[in-house]
């Protein structure tokens, strides 16, 4: 068992100088300072972490990481298992809604298979085959994965952070998909968090009430068979006993864009949660993450709490996948064209403030 670098050496840290010059920049732009609120923030802080005066965003890259899960034994899932498969081969042929978000903004979409109960057709376009088992097992009995397991999980999202770098990513999108994963994902929530699963657990693919009070059930009994192991709440022990495949491969992907310095937009619910991993682990990380939406999903907002994030946008949505970070886009590009190509005062010959 050995982990990716990313996970056990801290990342580097963004330089203050490019986040002062663009600070700088956009105070002599000929409109009233902070006029465009977030617009002007979110410029900056692109500008601090890719290190230029002209931030941008023509190369992105969106990675799906897709596996299925145990747990979905005890019925927390509205949706059966076959579905994982089947959107597998939805996502190859442009038919899912990262689909047509990808192709819309320009970005490379590439989807990372960790493991299905079903069979994948070999040969789809844009699938990387990292099968790591059909599942994982049923963390109501035993952990989702072996140690083993969770290593061959972050490896593989290092090495879809590391094909980023080398494309020279300006941006990352991890999205995810798997029937159960919202399961999965609140458990792992809960347990770093310590948060009572009946205030975060949600519907997920479309639970009624009592469907709801199954799972949140079900996660609370696997929290207290955990809490009697001796593995502990640190990140390793919380992933090994309730995270997915993708979960943890999107955790290990957000810790290797961080130590490559690429920055990375984070999606919703439950790459909220592999974000919070990542950051249990790796402190460090937090600078080089944007935080795309806020997700309907009801645990989203504790795990924001949880890292002191603001995100840009609350339209309602709760896909996954890496939409609601893909619908984000055209906001961050916009507020790059403002920050490059808007005059200054001087360019303009317009009075500023300060010469009035």
């Amino acid at each position: 068992m050995s982990f990716p670098s990313s996970w056990t050496t801290p990342p580097p840290q963004p330089g203050a100088r490019f986040f002062e010059q663009a600070a700088q920049r956009q105070s002599m732009l000929t409109k009233p300072a902070g006029s465009l609120g977030k617009l002007e923030s979110i410029a900056i802080q692109l500008a601090g972490l890719q290190g230029t005066d002209f931030p941008a965003l023509d190369r992105i890259q969106i990675s799906v990481f897709v596996g299925d899960h145990g747990i979905c034994e005890e019925g927390v899932s509205a949706y059966p298992q076959a579905v994982t498969a089947q959107m597998i081969a939805n996502f190859a042929n442009g038919g899912a809604a990262i689909s047509v978000l990808a192709k819309s903004l320009g970005a490379e979409l590439e989807v990372v298979n960790l493991g299905t109960v079903s069979d994948v057709p070999h040969g789809l376009p844009g699938v990387i085959d990292a099968r790591i088992a059909p599942c994982t097992r049923n963390f109501s009995v035993i952990d989702a994965m072996t140690a083993e397991q969770a290593s061959a999980a972050l490896n593989h999202g290092d090495a879809t952070a590391q094909r980023a770098a080398d494309k020279g990513c300006q941006l990352f999108i991890g999205g995810e998909m798997g029937i159960g994963n919202t399961t999965s994902a609140t458990a792992v929530a809960c347990a770093l968090m310590e948060k009572n699963p009946m205030k975060l657990t949600g519907p997920g693919t479309g639970l009624d009430l009592a469907g709801v009070r199954h799972k949140a059930e079900v996660i609370i009994l696997a929290i207290q068979r955990h809490d009697n192991d001796d593995d502990g709440q640190d990140a390793i022990a919380v992933l090994k006993a309730f995270g997915g495949f993708e979960i943890a491969a999107l955790a290990g992907a957000i810790a290797g864009c961080a130590a490559r310095s690429i920055p990375v937009l984070i999606d919703g619910y439950i790459a909220s949660v592999a974000a919070l991993v990542a950051v249990s682990q790796q402190p460090g990380i937090h600078p080089w993450l944007l935080f795309a939406h806020r997700s309907a999903e009801p645990g989203h907002q504790a795990v924001l709490d949880a890292l002191n994030a603001e995100p840009l946008l609350d339209l309602g949505m709760r896909l996954g996948e890496g939409s609601g970070a893909a619908v984000a886009i055209p906001l961050l590009r916009i507020a790059c064209e403002l920050h490059n190509n808007m005059a200054s005062f001087s360019d303009a010959g317009v009075s500023n403030k300060e010469q009035q």
